[in-house]
């Protein structure tokens, strides 16, 4: 099968790899929370090599995912798993969870599930990054992203850019507490919590 290719993880992946070599250091287990097309799983794995970088999504993206991962053939990539935000999750611990690009295409109580598994799987001294746009005390940061979050909402009416302070209410009430916020190419974020508690 053709691969499946998404220009934006070309132009992030750089970046996004700066942020991920200061804070996954000391990690060594990584789920990544939907893998899309599987690109930043190869690139990162390829860079981060003492982690095992764990894929997962959706069934329907598996496919695409696996064509990238077996050819790149990297010794930490691992079969991708099945993973629906709000049906069953794998079994941890990770030491670290990563997920670009889907807080803004999850329903809200995608979002919310999404948080609130995070404690079953992730573990007690467990790093959270997360990589999208944000919104901040209800306003969007860019002309362009108000332009992205109406293209959003056309396309589907539970999308939408999300507020920094809810997801950080969120992440509070799952014990992770905010450690760092990234200021990214394109009014991207990537913002990173610690868990505080368990």
């Amino acid at each position: 099968m053709d691969k499946p290719h998404a220009p934006a993880c070309e132009r992030n992946r750089e970046p996004i790899l700066e942020v991920l070599r200061r804070h996954y250091a000391g990690r060594r287990r990584v789920l990544e929370i939907g893998s899309g097309t599987g690109q930043h799983a190869v690139h990162f794995a390829a860079a981060l090599t003492w982690l095992d970088w764990q894929c997962s999504d959706r069934a329907e993206h598996l496919p695409g995912i696996r064509a990238w991962l077996d050819e790149a053939a990297l010794p930490n990539t691992p079969p991708p798993l099945e993973l629906d935000v709000v049906g069953p999750w794998p079994h941890g611990p990770f030491d670290a969870a990563f997920s670009a690009n889907t807080l803004h295409i999850m329903a809200w109580h995608e979002v919310e599930a999404l948080f609130a598994q995070l404690p079953a799987v992730v573990a007690d001294d467990g790093r959270l990054v997360i990589y999208g746009p944000f919104n901040y005390a209800g306003r969007y940061t860019s002309d362009s992203n108000a332009a992205f979050d109406q293209w959003l909402k056309a396309r589907g009416t539970h999308m939408g850019i999300r507020d920094a302070e809810a997801v950080d209410a969120l992440a509070t009430a799952a014990g992770f507490a905010l450690v760092d916020d990234v200021a990214m190419p394109a009014n991207n974020r990537c913002r990173v919590w610690q868990r505080t508690r368990h």
